[in-house]
């Protein structure tokens, strides 16, 4: 939980977000995370297709 806070802060201070109270930025840290990683999860599977696309033609 701990880099997952590191992380929602960075993030927060690097944007020049206001920063939340504790339980807000738990609330965001979950946030952040669930959105880094639905992105890898796309950014993934389209290099994934792309490069089965690209040896089965």
């Amino acid at each position: 939980m701990k880099l997952l806070l590191f992380i929602s802060n960075a993030f927060i201070n690097t944007m020049g977000i206001t920063q939340p109270s504790p339980r807000a930025a738990n609330r965001a840290a979950w946030f952040i995370f669930i959105m880094l990683s639905t992105v890898l999860a796309v950014v993934a599977t389209i290099a994934f297709l792309a490069i089965r696309w690209a040896f089965h033609h």
